[in-house]
């Protein structure tokens, strides 16, 4: 990078790896040396939590703040409705308006977690862009809006051409939504005096729409930053697991489920991961992932630790880092550990092994679960388990028993 920005915020977004392009880093570097510089980030609604695939856009939010700036987090109350077609193969399913605000609902308790909400300069505020969209006049809209974008310019964006170059259908409701996100843009800039809007690269082409149509319509400049899509080491999308998406919300991923994944990062992301996701100075997250052999095993719990702490607490974190120390090398139960219950009137005469390890959620169906045990993946209570057939009575359950996927995954069942 030529220029070296003077500004702490973008000091930060380059020295940690956040940064992938800027619209105008200069001019951004400057205003940002200004005062105070409001910017957002857009989250749509379609699930009732966000998953580790968002944390990126999230921890970009919270430097931000930490650096003396404030964060505006967008709720896409209204673009959900239309669904973002970036880089997508279909259309997304339409969510009714009850579903979408039970989502939000959802998604509102991880903020709070990483950036501080209130009435100050450098508070955080949240708004739906469901406040503005709702009541759009239609014809009004594609006179003072639409006329300003070319269709010419928007078939050329890769996130549409990729789509439409696979012969892949795009609807007149999808191609809208890049014209909504850049009149979202213009909307925080007047309403907010917002300067800034930062997402992941494949939202490129919809940030520059967004400071195009501002520049046209308010005669003001703005900016666009954003960051490199995130695979692990060996390709995978961040944000899954193998039992699917790793969510934010406890509800959904438990504390110690969380920090298992993280303690699961393979040896070559976890410096990367560590100046990502954690708050650790860089040259400690660079020392830690530089560590080789059973040392990058410790780095690893580190990075777990840091990543729920801020997530889930430092009580959380703890607990869950000595259940794994329980579980793996003690070979105890651990009271974290994911727990399914079972009611004795439901029970009956009992249930089968495989039965127990789908309802647990170590196998997703009692195909992969007679497969697991098949191929010597399986362990009750840590000792192998070969019968597929094993069926289990009330009398069995009396204490917890322990279920094994493989040397990471576990979980306990107990009578309620």
């Amino acid at each position: 990078m030529a220029y070296h920005p003077k500004s702490e915020f973008l000091n930060v977004m380059v020295a940690r790896g956040f940064m992938a392009d800027c619209t105008d880093l200069q001019g951004l570097d400057e205003a940002l040396v200004a005062g105070v510089v409001p910017a957002y980030i857009g989250f749509d609604a379609t699930a009732t939590s966000l998953h580790v695939g968002s944390l990126i856009q999230i921890m970009m939010l919270r430097w931000l703040q930490k650096t003396g700036h404030k964060p505006i987090v967008l709720m896409g109350g209204g673009t959900t409705k239309v669904g973002d077609p970036s880089f997508r193969a279909d259309e997304r399913p339409l969510l009714t308006e009850a579903q979408i605000n039970g989502n939000i609902d959802g998604i509102k308790q991880v903020f709070s977690h990483y950036v501080s909400f209130g009435d100050a300069a450098g508070d955080a505020i949240m708004v739906n862009n469901a406040e503005w969209l709702d009541g759009l006049n239609y014809l009004e809209f594609l006179r003072d809006v639409g006329r300003h974008f070319s269709v010419n310019r928007m078939l050329a964006f890769e996130s549409v051409k990729s789509r439409l170059d696979r012969e892949q259908s795009l609807s007149f409701l999808e191609f809208n939504y890049m014209i909504l996100q850049a009149y979202d843009f213009m909307e925080l800039h007047r309403r907010y005096g917002c300067l800034m809007q930062m997402g992941g690269s494949d939202q490129w082409g919809n940030i520059v729409n967004g400071i195009d149509l501002t520049r046209r319509i308010l005669d003001d400049q703005v900016f666009g930053l954003t960051s490199p899509l995130l695979t692990t080491s060996d390709g995978k999308k961040m944000g899954k697991s193998q039992d699917g998406a790793v969510w934010l919300n406890a509800d959904l991923v438990s504390p110690y489920q969380f920090w298992q994944f993280w303690r699961n990062t393979t040896d070559a992301d976890v410096g990367r991961f560590l100046k990502l996701y954690t708050e650790l100075p860089v040259d400690e997250c660079e020392r830690l992932g530089a560590l080789e052999g059973s040392e990058i095993n410790d780095a690893k719990a580190i990075l777990a630790g840091e990543v729920t702490a801020l997530l889930h607490g430092r009580d959380a974190a703890e607990a869950a880092a000595a259940t794994a120390r329980e579980v793996f090398e003690k070979g105890g139960t651990g009271d974290e550990l994911p727990t399914l219950e079972l009611d004795a009137a439901e029970l009956g005469d009992g249930i089968s092994v495989v039965q127990l390890i789908v309802r647990s959620g170590l196998a997703k169906s009692g195909k992969d679960a007679k497969r697991l045990i098949a191929e010597g993946g399986a362990r009750m209570n840590d000792a192998d388990l070969s019968d597929a057939g094993l069926f289990l009575t009330p009398g069995d359950l009396a204490e917890p028993i322990k279920l094994s996927a493989g040397k990471k995954r576990h979980a306990l069942v107990k009578l309620g």
